[in-house]
């Protein structure tokens, strides 16, 4: 595993993104992790978090995008601090965009906030993690009524690595339906190596317990 994906996973923990316990996603399933971008809230903390999204989309992705999108709420800030860390990392001047939840009627008009889409566009989209997929088919719509663009890929934090709506993952699922490829920091896999008995900062958080009711997770839930 690349250096900067045990950093991501360590900086996780240190800021409370990641945790282990009892938890509701919101898509009803009772999960033994739990992964929260929300808990992201200092500048120190939003600067790294770009950072790491950067290094990854870098390695997937390359620069051949115009425009970072993270769809509203929780994708503002991610497609903000990727932008920012895109420029300082590798001198890739791109726009960030995001839409609002309702249409603006004054001022600033419109559905999209940040840069505007336009014709030509190559789009790269960010989010959290990516459970059902729910977010990306809302979004699609409203990226590409702003005219002649290409979505290049999605990147998100964290692969849960579990099914969504079918048989095959939920990442699969946005691959097979809108043809571009996701690709994540980490994946659940990277998570339970790096931490499956082995102490950080002097606690194991994944001990024999929890990784066997995060099998059993996957033996529910995982892709089959």
């Amino acid at each position: 595993m690349e250096a900067y994906k045990e950093e991501f996973i360590g900086f996780m923990i240190d800021c409370g993104a990641l945790k282990f316990g009892d938890f509701v996603t919101k898509s009803g399933r009772n999960t033994p992790f739990f992964i929260n971008a929300g808990a992201y809230r200092t500048g120190s903390q939003l600067k790294k978090l770009g950072e790491f999204y950067a290094r990854a989309i870098h390695s997937s992705f390359g620069t051949g995008f115009d425009v970072v999108f993270g769809p509203a709420y929780k994708g503002i800030p991610l497609a903000v601090t990727a932008s920012i860390a895109l420029n300082s990392l590798y001198d890739c001047e791109v726009r960030y965009c995001s839409n609002r939840k309702e249409e603006k009627d004054h001022g600033d008009k419109g559905i999209l906030l940040g840069g505007p889409i336009q014709d030509g566009d190559r789009i790269l989209m960010i989010e959290d993690v990516t459970t059902s997929g729910k977010s990306i088919r809302e979004t699609m719509p409203v990226i590409l009524a702003q005219g002649d663009v290409s979505v290049c890929g999605l990147c998100v934090s964290v692969d849960r690595m579990e099914r969504g709506t079918g048989e095959i993952s939920a990442i699969r699922e946005i691959e097979e339906s809108f043809g571009f490829p996701v690709r994540a920091i980490v994946t659940m896999k990277d998570v339970t190596d790096f931490l499956y008995n082995r102490p950080y900062k002097g606690e194991v958080l994944i001990d024999d317990a929890r990784m066997e009711s995060i099998r059993a997770y996957y033996a529910q839930y995982g892709v089959r």
